[in-house]
């Protein structure tokens, strides 16, 4: 199945999280979208790995992707090297995306942002002809290179080298977090079991007001920020026309 763009992250949620606006605003338009979770969360302080397939399906109805696939590499322990990288150079080859939406290359949580590294590296050499890959049938895959790998924010704020406007699916972008019920405060039934980072309302609330504040930055009332390790270019300046900041 060929997408028109291919969500990663390395925990389920990471995606709902960062950059599910985004990926709702290309579904709207037409666009077929998909989700690739690298581990289980099996690490997570709260719930299970088979809670978390079971919130990850119910968001990936709530985005309406035409796939949500996961890798099961090992949450805290995989790597960034060769065995990793040929089994996500197999999926992106599998998809075929233009754009990959992937987790930031540098943050506070590891996992992040050796994940970012693992994926910019992996939609690279994708695009090398004499890496060998092979489909679920062993049929040999052609290469492939997405045209833009985007790294979405994160925990840690850097400066957004692409911000987009989400204010039309935003409430929709939370209530596709609020699908991972043991993972964040969603109602006072939820707050039960070993407190986290994410479990308390604030968090919640942080996710909103990063919004606001990346939307105010363009003029709009929520925004989703991107940083791109090579220049966005735009056909005209039509695009550039599109918000009125």
């Amino acid at each position: 199945m060929k997408l028109d763009i291919l969500a990663i992250g390395v925990h389920p949620d990471d995606v709902e999280l960062g950059c599910s606006g985004t990926l709702l605003n290309e579904i709207r338009n037409g666009k077929k979208g998909g989700i690739i979770d690298l581990t289980q969360g099996e690490l997570g302080t709260r719930g299970t790995k088979e809670t978390r397939y079971t919130e990850a399906a119910a968001a990936a109805e709530i985005l309406g992707v035409s796939v949500r696939e996961n890798l099961k590499m090992r949450d805290g322990f995989f790597r960034n090297d060769e065995e990793h990288q040929l089994k996500l150079i197999s999926a992106i080859r599998k998809y075929q995306p233009e754009i990959v939406l992937a987790n930031i290359r540098k943050d506070r949580h590891p996992d992040h942002g050796r994940a970012g590294d693992l994926i910019a590296e992996s939609c690279f050499l994708s695009g090398l002809a004499k890496i060998e890959t092979a489909d679920e049938r062993g049929n040999a895959q052609g290469r492939w290179r997405p045209k833009y790998v985007l790294h979405y924010l994160q925990d840690w704020f850097y400066e957004p080298d692409l911000i987009i406007d989400v204010s039309d699916v935003f409430e929709q972008k939370m209530l596709s977090v609020k699908a991972y019920a043991t993972q964040f405060y969603v109602n006072p039934d939820s707050a039960g079991g070993q407190q986290t980072y994410i479990s308390t309302p604030d968090f919640l609330e942080s996710v909103r007001a990063r919004a606001r504040m990346l939307g105010k930055r363009i003029g709009v009332q929520y925004a989703e920020g991107f940083t791109c390790d090579k220049g966005i270019g735009v056909k005209n300046l039509d695009a550039l026309l599109q918000i009125e900041t």
